[in-house]
């Protein structure tokens, strides 16, 4: 009799304990496999891809999408085995990586390896990556499994090898078994497998699989409950493991800490950075590390330890939310196994520290409105920051493409210079005040000074910003002979009105900001040396757009977000390709010109969906000619700047993330690799879910 078809039925090829020869199907245990079916399928699949896409008849819905996957990655249907890494030294390092998978693995492995012997069936430990790194059970069939790359160091993620028990139950997250054809590649399609993902106790991470293959007839229903079990088993062994750690770290910890007191905060980390102990964490340094009442910040990432372990590596590794604790590094057995991070209580606060705590807040929340993680923009910022807290440094000089930002800066400046809640922030643009009316708006007038004076008199702008920050944006535009002015008023730190012998202190940090190369304009001899150098004396180069790499992505979605919320809508959301030609795009205007375009976009789509077809002709002929253009002239790829690979690959992950609100299986599908791998790069570079 044939079973119907359900949407989550499937027809195994199993043993034939109860097999009905005539109809060529065969059934087992309330599961049904039909093998021409499910061959029959695959081959309509490859043949006509989209139809199947649309249409999966006769497998599992989890088997028709990863075939899908399969395909749309590119794995070769008509491969016969996995990838397999025979290096001696790559072997030792995945070996040593995951050390503490291994011995968590080996009690249940050593039981089950036994029982094993003669069925014909064989147990696999393989890494987050798919790559095995354990092999026990029947000898014939461990034999066998080398055939196709069924051994240490063999590569089984679908990014690799396509639809299998390992890589699929990674993607998942779930344990799955898949039966013979339901492979994706021809070469395995004589194996069964059935695989359940092991996670880390403290973090909840996939950082391995377990699986039981075997040649087709060994398939069992219970073959994934076993395989489950036996990965819980893991999960078990590894949470004992760091029980003992961390109860050894605290034992560090207090060997290496009698100073230590029981009012000061404490969080220790484990060797990857994560917290596993956190007590009495003040509340300001606990904003990224919430996750509970009963030990906030309990299995985050907080930190890359150093190799060194020096005290001095060790502080310039922690975050900047994390600056203010005083950090030990703590060993077990002769090797840096993780890090205790005190924060001392402060009995009384004066003050003078509420002040300095006010100071800090209003900085971060000033820097947290330049967006951007590029390397050269964190430089601009650092150097900001360091000026705002400098009482030394009277003046600054900004050099940016119009259209970066610059006046951001300057904010940053004044948010960190804050004495009081009314420090006044200054602006004036040099390049909309005519030459006539210069001097009187910079340094103010008596009454009846000039023909159109103010009958009262009237302050300057030097005088309205007396206690904060004066922000004069394109600055070379200054006529050359207001300069010598505005340099004397630097230098003593007094202004004259027009018309008034009297002078006026004033406590003044200049800002100055310009799109023009003040060098030149001092060869040039429209702009004078000496000025020059006393607003120079600390400058911040702005990067234009163009050189901040991946940071399009970020202001997108930090402006699609933001003009979304002020209309009442929902953001758009865009299309890899759209989101190509945006990232392809040179932007002369640079952050302001992408911020119009979003609002733009928002007034004018049609849809909630942004295509290549959607943006501005400049932008989407641009991205339909960069392939040609680097295919015939490859060295055009050198404007880009170059960077690591590790830093290319976390700036892309960190986009990602952002372009997709922190949704991890669209991220994954985004990069093109599987969510079980992003995890494990997560880790790997300490990037946050909830970054943004």
């Amino acid at each position: 009799m044939r079973h119907a078809n359900g949407p989550d039925q499937m027809k195994t090829d199993a043993l034939p304990a109860r097999a009905s020869m005539a109809t060529g199907q065969l059934v087992l245990d309330n599961i049904d496999y039909d093998e021409r079916a499910t061959m029959r399928a695959w081959e309509s699949f490859l043949a006509d891809e989209p139809k199947c896409a649309r249409d999966p008849v006769h497998v599992r819905s989890l088997i028709h999408d990863s075939w899908y996957r399969s395909a749309t990655g590119g794995i070769n249907a008509q491969g016969i085995e996995a990838p397999l890494s025979s290096d001696r030294d790559e072997i030792e390092y995945l070996t040593r990586a995951n050390a503490e998978l291994l011995s968590a693995a080996r009690r249940s492995f050593a039981s089950l390896g036994q029982l094993l012997e003669g069925t014909g069936a064989m147990l696999v430990l393989a890494d987050s990556d798919g790559v095995l790194i354990d092999a026990i059970g029947d000898k014939k069939t461990l034999h066998d499994g080398m055939d196709i790359h069924l051994g240490i160091g063999g590569k089984w993620n679908e990014d690799a090898v396509g639809t299998n028990g390992i890589g699929t139950a990674l993607w998942t997250g779930e344990p799955i078994f898949v039966h013979a054809a339901e492979h994706f590649c021809v070469g395995i399609k004589s194996w069964t497998c059935a695989g359940a993902p092991i996670r880390d106790p403290l973090d909840g991470k996939i950082i391995g699989v377990v699986d039981l293959s075997g040649y087709s007839p060994i398939f069992r229903p219970h073959n994934t409950a076993l395989v489950a079990a036996t990965a819980r088993q893991i999960e078990k062994a590894l949470a004992e493991q760091q029980q003992e750690q961390r109860t050894r770290l605290l034992e560090a910890f207090i060997s290496s800490a009698p100073s230590y007191r029981r009012k000061d905060g404490l969080v220790i980390v484990d060797h990857r950075g994560r917290a596993i102990f956190c007590n009495n964490v003040p509340n300001g340094d606990t904003t990224e590390m919430m996750d509970g009442p009963m030990e906030p910040g309990r299995g985050r990432w907080l930190m890359n330890l150093p190799a060194s372990g020096s005290d001095t590596d060790l502080a310039n590794a922690l975050p900047a939310h994390l600056r203010s604790c005083h950090v030990t590094p703590l060993k077990l057995d002769g090797d840096l196994r993780g890090a205790a991070l005190v924060f001392p209580s402060v009995p009384a606060v004066s003050g003078m520290t509420v002040i300095r705590r006010e100071e800090s807040k209003h900085l971060r929340t000033a820097a947290a409105m330049i967006v951007g993680e590029s390397e050269k923009l964190l430089a601009a910022v650092d150097v900001a920051s360091r000026v705002a807290g400098s009482k030394g440094v009277t003046s600054l000089l900004i050099e940016g493409e119009t259209g970066v930002g610059k006046e951001l800066f300057a904010r940053l400046v004044h948010a960190g210079s804050r004495r009081t809640e009314n420090d006044p922030f200054i602006a004036m643009n040099c390049g909309a005040i005519t030459k006539e009316l210069f001097g009187s708006e910079l340094f103010g007038h008596v009454a009846g000074a000039f023909t159109g004076a103010s009958r009262d008199g009237k302050p300057g702008i030097f005088e309205l910003a007396n206690g904060g920050v004066l922000s004069l944006d394109e600055i070379g535009e200054l006529p050359l002979e207001i300069q010598p002015f505005l340099l004397r008023v630097l230098e003593e730190r007094v202004v004259h009105r027009i018309g008034d012998s009297r002078g006026r202190p004033v406590d003044v940090r200049l800002v100055a900001s310009t799109n023009r190369d003040l060098k030149q304009e001092v060869a040039a001899g429209r702009f004078r040396s000496d000025l020059y150098y006393r607003i120079g004396a600390v400058s911040i180069h702005v990067p234009a757009l163009r050189e901040r790499g991946d940071d399009v992505l970020l202001l997108i979605e930090h402006f699609n977000r933001q003009i979304a919320k002020l209309a009442g809508n929902e953001p758009l959301e865009f299309s890899n390709d759209a989101l190509d030609a945006l990232l392809a795009y040179r932007w002369p205007g640079n952050v302001r010109e992408l911020k119009n375009l979003v609002e733009r976009l928002h007034i004018l789509a049609r849809g909630s969906t942004i295509d290549l077809q959607d943006l501005p002709g400049e932008i989407s002929a641009g991205n339909r000619n960069t392939m040609a253009m680097h295919g015939d002239h490859p060295a055009a790829m050198l404007e880009a700047p170059v960077c690591t690979f590790e830093d290319a690959e976390r700036q892309a992950i960190k986009n990602a993330l952002a372009a997709e609100s922190g949704n991890l299986s669209k991220v994954a599908l985004r990069l093109g690799i599987s969510r079980p791998t992003l995890y494990r790069k997560l880790g790997q570079y300490g990037i946050r879910r909830g970054f943004l």
